[in-house]
C-alpha cells in the first residue's frame, strides 16, 4: 500500500488557518512521538466539542473552495491537494455523525465530566484526549484509487469510521462520565457507536464526496473507470479527459517543444518499418490503435504475476483509458511505477508511443525510453537522458529538463524492461530503482511518474516495491477484432479491389482462435490475406509459426518478383543469420559493422572472399532493406517474435540440411564410418541455449509438427549420435568465421551439447530415457556431468530457459536408475519435484515443493523419521525457507505421538542465520511451534559441548 493522506497532513497540504485545529493537532502529534509530559501535554485543552465545531467548518470550508485549490498550480500540487480534501472531508462527515448521535451522554458533558483529574489507570484525561485525536487525526485515511472500485473505496471509509467510534468508545471508558452511566447504558455503548455514526457518516460522506467530483473531474475520472467506455481508438479519451482536467499547454520552451513534438506518433504508420509493402496501405497509429483491455493489481510478495492462471483472477478494467488519467492523477503514480505486462505483440511498444503522444499537449512532459536503446546498465536518469540526447541531438541534464518544463510533471515511459531482464545485465533490482529514483525526485520537489512495460513472463525474475501497480494487457474480444478489421477495411478496400481481393473479414480471421486477438498477429494475418486472400479461401486454423513463415515467403516472393523456392530459402537464411546474430549477443539491436562481418561469414561460409574485380557485396544494406526491420540505432526486427520464429526456422533449416547429407551417403561403405557433416548446425546452435527465449522454443515445436514422423525419427538418432559425440575435439569445421561473440570454447560446447538434447526432446514423438541417448553402466554420471556444464557455462538465462523447457523426472525400470526427458510424461514421485527445485527455481516448480511440504506435514504414508529426513535435505540441498517450510514443520510438531527430536536438527538449521532469524521464529511461532521450544533449541545451540 502506499501512504495516504491523514487528516494532519490535509491540513499541512491545504495551509489551514485554523490556529486551535492545528494547535491540538501538533500537540497530540508530539506526544505520540515523544511522550505526553514532553509534548506540552499540560497546556492541551480538551475540548471535544470544539473540535467538532472546528472540523466541520473547515470541512465545509474546503468543498466550496475547490475551484480556487485546483487553480493556478502544477499538476502534482493539484494532486496533493485533492487527496487532502478527500481526507478532510471523511473526518467532517464523521464528527458530523458523531454530534448528532443519540448517545447516553452529549460532547459536552464529555469535555466538562472529566476535568484533569487522575483517572482509571493512572492516565490523566488530557493524554487520554491526546491519544484519541492521534486516533481520529493522525491516522492514515483511504483515498480514491483508479483501479479500485469506489464501493471499495467507500468500505474502506467505512472501516475507518468504526476505527474512530472504537476509539471514542475507549476515550469514554476512561472518564468520570462513563462510572455515571446505567449499567445496561455501559453494555450498550460500544454497539451505539459501532452503528450509529459509523452508517450516518457515510451518507454524509457520500454527499460530500458528489460535491467534490462535481468540482473535480479526478475525482469523476475515478467513478468511469467501473462503467464500459464507448469504443475508442489511439487512447483518445486519454486526452480528452486530461484536457478536462487542465487546458492543453501552448509556448513551451524550445527544448521541451521538441521533446513534446518527438512523442507525437500518431501520424506514423501502424508499424514503422524501412521499407512497407507496397500493395497494402498500414493504418496510422492515430486511427489503427485500439484502446487495450486490462487486468490490475497490486503486486505482493505471494503475487504470481508470470502466470497466466493468477491474471485470469484479477480484476478486468472495463475502462483502461479512464484508469490511465486517473492513475497519472492520484499519488501513486508519484510513489510507485506501473508496470504493464503483456505477451509478445500484445502492443505494449504502441501503448508507450501512443500514451506519450495523447500526453504531448497536457500538463505532462512525457519522455520516452527504448531500453534497448540506452546503457543497460546505466542509472536511470542516464538512460532518460540518452534518449532525450538522441531526441534533441545534444545533451541536457535530467534536471535541466524538468526545469525547462515550467511545472509540467514528467512522465518517463521504460519501454522493453524484459531485454534489461534476460540480457546478461541481470538488472532484477531495476523496479527498485525506479522506486528509490521518484523517491528522491520527490525529495527535491520533483514528482515524476513512471510506467515500465515487460514481457509478463520475466514477471517472475524481478523484485517489486512496496505498492507495485501491475497492469496485463489482455488480448482482443471479438468486438475489438470486427473493429480493428472494420478500420483495415477503410484503408484497403479500394488499394486490393485493383487486385480483385477484398479485406480480411472477421469471420476468416476469428477462425484462427488466439491468433486473431493478438493486435500484431491479427495485423500478419491481414497482410498475409491481403497477398492472395488465401485465408478467405481455407478457413482452416493456422498456427503462428506457419502464419510468420507463409507471411516472409509470401512478402518475398512479392518483393523479388516471384522468385523460386530455393531463392526464398537463401532469403530467410539471410534473415535467419541476421536474427542469429542477435541471440549470440544478447541484443536485439545490431549494427552495419555486425551485420557485415557476422552475414557473409554464415551464409557463404566466410570462406568466399571476392576480387577486386568483383563488386563487394553490402550484406548489412541487403539483409535489412526488408519490411520486417526497423532502424533504431542499428537495425532491429519489426517486433522481436520476428527475430525468435527467424531463429527456429533457421535451426530446422540446419536440421534438416544434416539430415538431407546423412540421407544422400545412403548405404555407401564408408557412410558407416564417415562424421556426419554438422558443420551448420554447430555453427547455428553453439553461441546460445535456444531456450534462453522461450517462443524460439515454441516456434521449434510447431516447425517440427509439420515433419512426418520416419524424417523426425531419423533427425533423432543423427541427433543422439551428435550429442554422444559433442564434447569431442573437431580437427576442422567450416563457417568458423561466424563468432559474433567470443566465448570460449567450454561455453560454446556447452550451448551445442544443451541445444542438441533440446532438440532430441521436441523431435522425439515419445518421452527419452537418458540411458538412450548416453548408454552404458554410467548414464547418470554422464548426466550429471552435463547439467553441471550446462548450469556452469550457459548463464542465469540460458539455464533457467533450459529448466523451464527440458521437463526431467527419475524413474526405476527393473531396479536400474534412469531419467525420463520430455513433457508428454507424468512424473511418479515426490523426489522429482526435489530435482526440479534443485536446478531450476522456476515459479511451477515452487508450487510442487509448497505441495510437497503440505504433503510431508499432513501425511502419514510415509514414516515420521523419513519425512523429517527429506524435510532436512531439502533445506540442506535446495535452501528452503519458505512459509511451507514453516508450516509443514508446525504440522508435524503437534503430531500424534510426535518425536520432536527429529525436528531439532531442522529447527536449529532454520534459526542459525541471524540475518533472518526474527523472521524466521515469527513464522514458526504462526505455525504453531511454541516459543518456549525455539528458546531452548536456540540457547542449546550456544553452549559449549561438555566432554
Amino acid at each position: 500500500m502506499i501512504d495516504t493522506p491523514s487528516y494532519a497532513d490535509a491540513l499541512r497540504i491545504l495551509g489551514c488557518k485554523d490556529g486551535r485545529l492545528v494547535k491540538v493537532i501538533g500537540l497530540a502529534s508530539a506526544a505520540e512521538r515523544t511522550g505526553w509530559a514532553l509534548a506540552g501535554g499540560p497546556r492541551l485543552a480538551t475540548n471535544l466539542r470544539d473540535m467538532r465545531d472546528g472540523i466541520i467548518a473547515y470541512g465545509e470550508d474546503v468543498v466550496r473552495r475547490m475551484p480556487e485549490l485546483r487553480s493556478g498550480v502544477d499538476r502534482f500540487t493539484r494532486t496533493q491537494r485533492l487527496a487532502a480534501a478527500h481526507a478532510a472531508i471523511v473526518v467532517a462527515a464523521y464528527f458530523e455523525a458523531l454530534g448528532e448521535a443519540k448517545l447516553p451522554f452529549t460532547l459536552d458533558q464529555l469535555d466538562h465530566g472529566g476535568s484533569a483529574r487522575t483517572i482509571s489507570h493512572g492516565v490523566p484525561t488530557q493524554e487520554r484526549f491526546a491519544r484519541l485525536i492521534a486516533s481520529l487525526l493522525l491516522e492514515r485515511l483511504p483515498t480514491p484509487e483508479p483501479h479500485v472500485p469506489f464501493s471499495e473505496t467507500r468500505t474502506a471509509v467505512e472501516r475507518a469510521y468504526q476505527r474512530m467510534s472504537e476509539a471514542v468508545a475507549g476515550y469514554v471508558g476512561g472518564l468520570a462520565v462513563w462510572d455515571e452511566l446505567p449499567v445496561d447504558d455501559q453494555l450498550l455503548l460500544p454497539r451505539l457507536l459501532a452503528e450509529g455514526p459509523p452508517a450516518h457518516a457515510l451518507r454524509i460522506y457520500d454527499e460530500d464526496y458528489r460535491s467534490l467530483a462535481l468540482d473535480s473531474h479526478e475525482f469523476g475520472v475515478r467513478s468511469l473507470v467501473t462503467e464500459r467506455p464507448p469504443s475508442a481508438t489511439a487512447l483518445s479519451r486519454v486526452a480528452w479527459l486530461l484536457a478536462e482536467l487542465a487546458p492543453p499547454r501552448v509556448g513551451d520552451r524550445p527544448m521541451i517543444h521538441q521533446v513534446r513534438m518527438a512523442a507525437n506518433a500518431l501520424d506514423q504508420p501502424l508499424l514503422l518499418a524501412g521499407k512497407h509493402p507496397e500493395d497494402v496501405s498500414l493504418p496510422l497509429l492515430g486511427e489503427g490503435y485500439l484502446s487495450p483491455r486490462c487486468r490490475v493489481a497490486e503486486l505482493r510478495r505471494e503475487s504470481e504475476p508470470a502466470q497466466r492462471s493468477w491474471w485470469e483472477r484479477q480484476r478486468l478494467l472495463p475502462d483502461a483509458e479512464a484508469f490511465l488519467a486517473g492513475h497519472l492523477t492520484s499519488l501513486r503514480a508519484t510513489r510507485a511505477p506501473l508496470l504493464v505486462l503483456g505477451e509478445p505483440g500484445s502492443g505494449k511498444t504502441k501503448l508507450t508511443e501512443v500514451l506519450a503522444a495523447r500526453l504531448a499537449r497536457s500538463e505532462f512532459l512525457p519522455i520516452r525510453v527504448e531500453l534497448r536503446q540506452v546503457r543497460a546498465r546505466a542509472s536511470l536518469t542516464e538512460q532518460v537522458e540518452q534518449a532525450v540526447a538522441a531526441v534533441l541531438g545534444e545533451e541536457v541534464s535530467y534536471a535541466d529538463l524538468v526545469a525547462a518544463g515550467d511545472g509540467a510533471m514528467p512522465v518517463i515511459l521504460l519501454d522493453g524492461f524484459d531485454e534489461l531482464v534476460q540480457g546478461d545485465t541481470g538488472r532484477y533490482d531495476y523496479l527498485e530503482r525506479v522506486h528509490e529514483f521518484q523517491a528522491r525526485e520527490a525529495g527535491l520537489g520533483r514528482p515524476v511518474a513512471v510506467i515500465v512495460t515487460s514481457r509478463t513472463v520475466v514477471a517472475d525474475r524481478v523484485r517489486f516495491p512496496d505498492g507495485l501497480l501491475a497492469l496485463q494487457l489482455q488480448p482482443f474480444d471479438d468486438d475489438q477484432v470486427r473493429q480493428w478489421l472494420d478500420i483495415w477495411d477503410q484503408a484497403n478496400r479500394a488499394l486490393l479491389a485493383r487486385r480483385d481481393l477484398k479485406p480480411l473479414p472477421a469471420e476468416a480471421a476469428l477462425v484462427h482462435g488466439d491468433m486473431a486477438r493478438h493486435p500484431l498477429l491479427l495485423l500478419l494475418l491481414a497482410l498475409y490475406d491481403a497477398g492472395g486472400n488465401a485465408l478467405q479461401h481455407d478457413h482452416g486454423p493456422l498456427g503462428r509459426s506457419r502464419l510468420y513463415e507463409v507471411l516472409l515467403r509470401d512478402y518475398t516472393e512479392r518483393e523479388t518478383g516471384g522468385a523460386r523456392r530455393v531463392a526464398i530459402d537463401q532469403e530467410l537464411v539471410l534473415l535467419g543469420s541476421v536474427a542469429l546474430s542477435m541471440l549470440a549477443r544478447g541484443s536485439q539491436v545490431i549494427t552495419d559493422e555486425e551485420l557485415d562481418r557476422d552475414v557473409p561469414a554464415l551464409c557463404h561460409g566466410g570462406e568466399e572472399d571476392p576480387g577486386e574485380e568483383q563488386e563487394r557485396v553490402d550484406w548489412a544494406r541487403k539483409a535489412t532493406e526488408r519490411f520486417f526491420f526497423v532502424r533504431r540505432k542499428g537495425h532491429a526486427f519489426l517486433h522481436s517474435t520476428f527475430g525468435e520464429f527467424l531463429v527456429a526456422w533457421l535451426t530446422m533449416y540446419a536440421l534438416r540440411d544434416l539430415d538431407r547429407r546423412r540421407h544422400l551417403l545412403g548405404d555407401e561403405p564408408l557412410a558407416l564410418v564417415q562424421a556426419v557433416d554438422d558443420d551448420l548446425l554447430y555453427a547455428v546452435i553453439s553461441h546460445s541455449c535456444l531456450a534462453e527465449r522461450g517462443p524460439t522454443v515454441g516456434f521449434i515445436l510447431e516447425l517440427l509438427a509439420e515433419v512426418p514422423s520416419e524424417v523426425r525419427a531419423r533427425c533423432v538418432e543423427q541427433l543422439s549420435g551428435l550429442l554422444r559425440r559433442s564434447l569431442h575435439e573437431r580437427p576442422r569445421r567450416h563457417f568458423t568465421g561466424f563468432r559474433p561473440v567470443r566465448h570460449t570454447m567450454t561455453r560454446r560446447l556447452a550451448a551445442y551439447s544443451a541445444n542438441l538434447t533440446l532438440l532430441i526432446v521436441t523431435a522425439s514423438e515419445e518421452p527419452v530415457t537418458v540411458s538412450s541417448l548416453l548408454p552404458g553402466p554410467d548414464h547418470l554420471e554422464q548426466w550429471s556431468s552435463l547439467t553441471h556444464l550446462w548450469k556452469g557455462q550457459l548463464g542465469q538465462e540460458g539455464w533457467s530457459g533450459l529448466v523451464t523447457a527440458l521437463s526431467a523426472h527419475r524413474v526405476m525400470d527393473g531396479g536400474r536408475e534412469d531419467v525420463v526427458l520430455g513433457a508428454g510424461t507424468e512424473p511418479t514421485g515426490m523426489g522429482d519435484v526435489v530435482v526440479a527445485v534443485a536446478t531450476g527455481h522456476a515459479p511451477r516448480h515452487r508450487r510442487l515443493l509448497d505441495l510437497l511440504l503440505r504433503a510431508l506435514g499432513e501425511g502419514r504414508a510415509l514414516p515420521y523419521r523419513d519425512r523429517a529426513a527429506i524435510l532436512q535435505e531439502l533445506l540442506r540441498t535446495v535452501a528452503v525457507r519458505s512459509p511451507a517450510m514453516h508450516q509443514a514443520l508446525g504440522a508435524m510438531w503437534h503430531e500424534e505421538g510426535a518425536d520432536r527430536a527429529e525436528l531439532r536438527p531442522l529447527l536449529h538449521a532454520l534459526l542459525a542465520d541471524p540475518a533472518d532469524r526474527m523472521a524466521t521464529w515469527e513464522q514458526l511461532v504462526k505455525a504453531g511451534i511454541p516459543e518456549t521450544a525455539l528458546w531452548e533449541i536456540h540457547q542449546s545451540a550456544l553452549m559449549p559441548d561438555e566432554g
